[in-house]
């Protein structure tokens, strides 16, 4: 293990309601997709393959942040022991987009480097998240984006780079983009939590006056205007799917990932 990677923290928000999957018997993060290795080949759920690109990084603590009512979370994955992590879980009152989530672990994640995830998404390679940490280490950066090529840009955040994978722009699920990158997993410093904290904490108000929920490319966008350095690192040897769909879950059964 890297020892500078011993002060990053995962934040992991599980606090939706899978209302495009239709219903299920589970949390979305805990339906099974692929199976794992070893003699057993017990099948492995979603949120189980970002636990493991996490660890491969180092990374072996992790926040879950999970609204009432996902009991299924914490008692399938405990205190992480038996998936190589250690695991808390914090609670979402009232979910109102991952950002929100997501602050939720601000009184207990201040001084660390964030490693973000969604449980709902699978992706390759395998070292994303130390190929994210290795380049905020060298560059500084503010915030290092983890970029695949989208298959499906109208559903995704798009990504506009210059060409020193500096990040100019983030589009949010446009019509039409002549854009090819999504950002799907983050890592950050101390400063953007900072951030992020303030402007949540700004716009809470005008939040509760519109309809339009709060992505967190939104608050990516807002640091990019506010003169934090956001960079990026393209993965085009990688893939990635989102689950959210019956089409796309469909997709990640038919693929088997590893």
């Amino acid at each position: 293990m890297n020892p500078q990677e011993h002060d990053v923290i995962g934040l992991i928000p599980a606090a939706g309601r899978a209302t495009r999957l239709g219903m299920l018997p589970c949390s979305k993060e805990l339906y099974p997709v692929g199976f794992q290795s070893g003699p057993t080949g017990a099948p492995k759920v979603v949120c189980h393959y970002l636990l493991d690109r996490m660890h491969a990084a180092g990374i072996t603590r992790a926040y879950i942040i999970l609204r009432a009512g996902k009991w299924d979370i914490p008692a399938y994955f405990g205190d992480g022991t038996g998936f190589g992590m250690h695991l808390a879980y914090l609670l979402m009152g009232d979910p109102s987009g991952s950002p929100y989530s997501l602050d939720q672990a601000w009184p207990f994640v201040k001084p660390a480097r964030i490693a973000l995830g969604f449980p709902d998404i699978l992706f390759k390679p395998t070292d994303a998240y130390a190929r994210l940490l290795a380049r905020q280490s060298h560059t500084g950066a503010d915030i290092v984006l983890g970029l695949f090529r989208a298959s499906r840009p109208q559903k995704c955040d798009m990504v506009e780079l210059d060409a020193n994978a500096q990040v100019r722009g983030i589009v949010i699920k446009p019509p039409k983009t002549t854009l090819h990158y999504a950002w799907m997993i983050a890592v950050w410093g101390p400063a953007f939590t900072r951030f992020m904290h303030a402007y949540l904490a700004a716009v809470a108000h005008a939040q509760s006056t519109t309809a339009r929920e709060l992505f967190m490319g939104d608050v990516m966008q807002a640091a990019i205007d506010s003169k934090l350095k956001v960079e990026a690192e393209c993965f085009d040897d990688g893939w990635q799917i989102d689950i959210g769909t019956p089409e796309e879950l469909r997709e990640a059964i038919r693929r088997h990932p590893v």
